[in-house]
């Protein structure tokens, strides 16, 4: 797999993160769905499979997430009990991330910096995360070899993005973003030749020192004609995205069609898992 070409990068808008109004934490935001929307299933996804490679005490173990954005998945990764480092291009988006930690009193390290040139040591890292963000980068190879780079042996990586599939074009790209009578999305957040299919994925993690494990899907918490009946009424300004937000939701499933999240354990030495 290669680096996304030039033509097809320049279709994302990922200026989007350089907003410098509070976005990521508003609950009208479409970001803020992140919290209402995806968290509890991936949250608990994250919870469940780093227990199983790193065993249940983190004390003393470093956790760093690339592509953190605002803070949203990063303060999740802090609760765990890990000592947390954050990393994002967006300068706007740090400080968002660093204010909002400072309120909930978490201490977490946050600095401007791209996946593709991480500055970090080799095995520096006991888990990396990167959530709704390898479908954005321009490099993707760069992205995860660098992952793999500072990860310590037996080190943990978890993921999730979206796959790239007749299913995701309808909805990630067309309900989500481009149909005006659903969509909830900026237009450019998405773009379809970006989305990276489980088989891609696994190949550049084993190029990158780091044994797959499992994926899990996840789909929409309602039967799909409740869900455009949703974005419909939120589109219609007949309910607010916060309104939206608390009854529409991701649950894991076994379909990779959609989303999936996923995880591996970078070679050379012994993890917890049986």
């Amino acid at each position: 797999m290669a680096a996304v070409p030039q033509r097809i990068y320049e279709r994302i808008d990922n200026g989007l993160y350089d907003d410098e109004s509070d976005s990521w934490w508003g609950p009208d935001s479409p970001f803020f769905l992140m919290t209402t929307s995806l968290n509890p299933a991936r949250v608990g996804y994250l919870r469940r499979v780093v227990g199983r490679a790193l065993g249940p005490d983190l004390a003393g173990r470093r956790a760093l997430e690339v592509g953190c954005g605002g803070g949203i998945l990063c303060e999740e990764i802090a609760r765990m009990g890990f000592a947390t480092t954050g990393i994002d291009p967006a300068a706007a988006s740090i400080a968002v991330a660093s204010r909002h930690a400072a309120g909930a009193g978490l201490a977490i390290d946050y600095l401007r910096g791209s996946g593709e040139r991480l500055p970090f040591a080799d095995g520096a890292f006991d888990a990396v995360f990167c959530c709704d963000v390898l479908e954005h980068v321009r490099d993707l190879p760069a992205v995860i070899s660098e992952i793999g780079r500072v990860l310590k042996p037996g080190g943990i990586f978890c993921y999730d993005t979206i796959n790239r599939t007749v299913a995701s074009w309808l909805m990630a790209i067309k309900v989500s973003q481009e149909w005006s009578q659903f969509a909830y999305l900026p237009p450019r957040l998405h773009v379809w030749e970006m989305f990276i299919k489980p088989q891609e994925l696994r190949g550049l993690l084993a190029q990158s020192g780091i044994t797959w494990r499992e994926h899990r899907g996840l789909k929409p918490n309602r039967p799909l004609w409740q869900v455009l009946w949703q974005l419909y009424q939120r589109a219609q300004g007949r309910i607010s995205m916060t309104e939206m937000g608390s009854r529409l939701g991701l649950v894991e499933c076994d379909s990779l069609q959609l989303m999936y999240l996923g995880y591996g354990v970078k070679r050379g030495a012994m993890s917890n898992e049986p």
